[in-house]
């Protein structure tokens, strides 16, 4: 099939300030498999110009496809923008497949496909797995509903071509697959790097650039993170192979500058530091930036010269709040003490440090916001990146917030650089005055030009000028934005109605399909039975999650589990855990067991009997069962 992935033009401020692009890492990483599996593939860039929605159809209508996938990093705030697109191309090119995939659209496709005809398909989580086997399905004709991880509506007909004979868009109740395994090895599946001129590409002040990930997930649990359930556990590649792949980037194509989209690289230092030694060993002069936790650097004290050495010029650290209430409401699992000393020690090794810090977390007061400032100042960091708190509906924080009210409906702006919730204690345009403050006081204060002007690392005080050079337009085109751009709305509805307006009018005529217990290895989870073993007995594990949209609760721990074998001795464990694998231990004892007689094919016992204590979302019950054979 002939494909066309478009990359949409995005409204976000850090899109439309830099004179410089970054190719997008996820529709690549689609394209690689979709070459291997032997389909024509191209690449549709519309961040360059950027694109009008004319020339994008136009450019659609030229090549002909037989299939268009849409998607973008920055994924809430860039869906009005493809929807725009989606609808243009279904009227334009009728007989094209529209595939939408995304972290927005994965926990919002049931008021995405009623909303929007234009889509015949989401694609649900990691996609490489899944968009092969759609495409494949589409042109064998087979059923749609065997395809783990997409979401269509009844009636539409599988086939190499959509059908156009009949109605634009299938009228069926919206069905969705269950989704798809963790795709374990991520070294399985290549990034498809032919599909762009590397030449047009570029970051770190017009330096040739790509974006890479060497893992995907974060083994922790803030409460505010819209990408740990997507990626649902912590998986990193070979670190050999992936060294050789960027010096193969640098030998062949220019490449300078490697930006990791990772949300936590070096979460296992092991993996981390076997990356770093090889990438050093191929010799290659990469420049490496991207973003970690505060505590990984601490952990990391004494290999922080092997991250120099190895190229890293800078680490965002999401220190998020200088406040230590915040931080343990938001269970960001760090401390002030562990923030500032990070900052310390990649001061030592000459390394950028940028720290994130967001407003508006809790409800602040102006004194709130000057401790803020003051404190930023002692932690000394050599860049700033203010945000804005911004929910979204599949986390913690948006549950926590579910009464506060929306001031920007408008969903392009919920890019963490606008105000999108109502300030209760301070007003909205006060909470601005104060950003820009402190981004202003932080930046420009003697100790940070300083850094600019006589830092002895040549490549450290190039950076810092480049940063500047950003920042001095940022600053001033964020004011404009919040003055004459950004349109807030007056009607104020709470953030709860505002989420959820769309899911609850369909949820009760769109039915997804049964889930299917996902069968698993976890084996950093060990069963404590076993130690229990003998050669006629097996041994099963599978788990039971907290969905997304549930409310921490209660739960039995068998009710999503397989039913148990006929045998005459069952013993089940259960053990609460984090999901990726770590135990938590919720106050339950991990050796627990109970015994169930008999050989009925139903759970014995009351949900009392087999039941967690409290469980949070994105924590999860392993379930062991071990069965004597006879």
């Amino acid at each position: 099939m002939r494909i066309l992935l478009i990359n949409p033009p995005h409204p976000a401020i850090g899109s439309r300030i830099p004179q410089e692009h970054l190719p997008p890492l996820g529709l690549l990483a689609l394209g690689g498999p979709l070459l291997d599996a032997g389909h024509q593939v191209e690449l549709l860039d519309a961040e360059f110009g950027p694109m009008t929605v004319d020339r994008i159809v136009s450019e659609v209508r030229d090549r002909d496809p037989d299939a268009v996938l849409l998607g973008h990093s920055g994924s809430t705030s860039g869906h009005p923008g493809v929807a725009q697109i989606a609808r243009a191309v279904r009227a334009a090119v009728p007989q094209a497949w529209i595939v939408y995939g995304g972290v927005y659209p994965t926990y919002h496709w049931l008021e995405i496909m009623e909303q929007e005809p234009g889509f015949d398909f989401i694609v649900r989580g990691e996609g490489e797995e899944t968009v092969v086997r759609l495409v494949a399905t589409l042109e064998q004709k087979q059923a749609l509903k065997k395809v783990p991880g997409i979401v269509f509506r009844t009636g539409t007909v599988p086939a190499a071509r959509r059908l156009t004979a009949e109605p634009p868009f299938p009228v069926g109740p919206v069905l969705a697959t269950p989704p798809p395994t963790v795709i374990r090895d991520l070294d399985a599946y290549r990034v498809g790097w032919e599909l762009i001129d590397h030449t047009r590409y570029s970051y770190w002040g017009n330096r040739r650039a790509v974006v890479v990930q060497f893992s995907r997930g974060c083994p922790h649990h803030c409460c505010y993170c819209g990408q740990r359930d997507f990626w649902r556990t912590w998986r990193h590649r070979d670190p050999v192979k992936f060294a050789a792949e960027l010096a193969r980037l640098h030998r062949e194509h220019g490449v300078e500058v490697i930006n990791f989209a990772d949300e936590n690289p070096t979460a296992s230092r092991a993996a981390w530091q076997a990356f770093l030694e090889a990438l050093i060993a191929e010799q290659v002069p990469l420049i490496l930036v991207g973003s970690t936790r505060a505590s990984d650097i601490v952990r990391d004290a004494d290999i922080l010269h092997l991250y120099k050495q190895a190229g890293v010029a800078r680490f965002l650290l999401g220190i998020e709040s200088t406040d230590e209430r915040t931080l343990q409401a938001i269970r960001k699992g760090s401390t002030q003490a562990v923030d500032r000393e990070a900052i310390r020690l990649l001061r030592k090794h000459h390394i950028i440090s940028m720290t994130a810090w967001v407003a508006d977390f809790a409800q602040a007061t102006d004194r709130d916001y000057w401790r803020a400032l003051r404190q930023i100042l002692s932690y000394d960091p050599d860049q700033l990146q203010a945000l804005y708190a911004t929910p979204h509906r599949w986390t913690p924080f948006a549950r926590q917030e579910a009464k506060r009210r929306v001031i920007q409906t408008d969903l392009s702006r919920w890019d963490y650089k606008h105000q999108v919730l109502e300030s209760k204690n301070v007003p909205n345009w006060r909470v601005l005055l104060w950003v820009k403050l402190i981004e202003a006081v932080t930046q420009l204060r003697p100790k940070s030009l300083l850094r600019v002007l006589a830092h002895p690392d040549r490549g450290f005080r190039a950076a810092m000028r480049w940063y500047y050079s950003i920042g001095r337009h940022v600053w001033p085109y964020e004011l404009w934005h919040w003055l004459f751009l950004d349109h807030r709305t007056r009607q104020h509805p709470v953030l709860a109605e505002f989420l959820n307006a769309g899911r609850a009018a369909g949820e009760h005529k769109s039915p997804a399909l049964p889930h299917q217990p996902e069968e698993r290895d976890w084996p950093s989870t060990p069963s404590p039975l076993a130690d229990i073993m003998a050669p006629n007995w097996t041994l099963r594990t599978w788990l039971h999650q907290v969905p997304p949209d549930r409310e921490p609760s209660r739960l039995a721990a068998a009710t999503d589990a397989p039913e148990p074998s006929d045998a005459p001795c069952t013993l089940v464990a259960l053990r609460a855990a984090s999901r990726d694998g770590s135990r938590s231990d919720r106050g339950l004892d991990a050796s627990r067991t109970l015994q169930l007689t008999g050989t009925s094919r139903t759970w014995p016992g009351s949900p009392s009997l087999l039941s967690l204590p409290r469980m949070d979302q994105g924590e999860c019950a392993v379930v062991s069962e071990r069965t004597e054979q006879l």
